[in-house]
């Protein structure tokens, strides 16, 4: 294989390999920018994601022949290099945007993204949108908003429920008393008979005093009834 074969099949490596690593690529025309302001450009679309780099149309076509990216084959005509995205095609079409109005040589002539050709407009579109971090942190006060209100209503609800009932015992005339349990019923009257138990068994223990004088009266009655007789 000649050294010149041998070249061209290391750029359709090279071109395969970065079309691997990227989730889009966009398509520039350079004609007419200095050397100093595409290593400029290059070293802005690194900062956003971004590998840009200057091939051979013939090569680039038969490098995405069959792959994902094949429908930019449309925009490769000219001198053409190619932005590889391998983050947020938003912030490299804002860059490429940003660049072209102050580098007019500048062309951007298309792209593609998930297999879909992007025209000029697509991108001018893209570079409108807010960068992927704006979104992404968009997209989480979104996800939790609806969180807090359900926070603040979990929080709300047992409080309120409390003012509720509060406001209806007053308007009953307070909080009504509890009747009594049968263990609370029984209790006073078990105290009760406690008490009395000590005054029965006295009066018990004094009962045979009160007999044994019975029975004397009664003995001194019949002595005097028996008295006359004798005589």
């Amino acid at each position: 294989m000649s050294d010149v074969l041998t070249k061209k099949a290391a750029v359709i490596d090279e071109v395969k390999e970065k079309v691997d690593g990227s989730s889009a690529a966009v398509v520039t025309e350079y004609r007419g920018m200095t050397v100093a302001e595409i290593s400029t450009l290059r070293r802005t679309l690194r900062q956003a994601g971004a590998d840009y780099k200057v091939f051979k149309n013939t090569l680039v076509k038969r490098a995405i022949a069959g792959t994902p990216v094949e429908p930019m084959s449309e925009f490769l005509e000219g001198p053409t290099a190619i932005a590889f995205v391998a983050e947020d095609i938003s912030a490299v079409a804002k860059k490429l945007r940003d660049f072209a109005k102050e580098t007019p040589s500048l062309v951007v002539k298309g792209g593609v993204l998930d297999g879909r050709a992007l025209s000029v407009k697509d991108l001018l579109a893209l570079a409108d949108l807010p960068s992927r971090e704006v979104l992404l942190a968009q997209l989480a006060g979104l996800i939790a908003q609806p969180m807090r209100q359900m926070a603040s209503l979990m929080k709300a609800v047992p409080q309120n429920f409390a003012y509720g009932l509060s406001a209806l015992i007053d308007n009953h005339g307070g909080a009504p008393v509890a009747a009594p349990t049968t263990e609370e019923a029984a209790a006073p009257a078990a105290a009760e008979a406690e008490a009395e138990a000590p005054a029965a068994e006295a009066a018990t223990e004094e009962a045979p005093a009160d007999s044994a004088t019975a029975d004397a009266a009664a003995s001194t009655d019949e002595v005097a009834d028996e008295a006359p007789a004798a005589e």
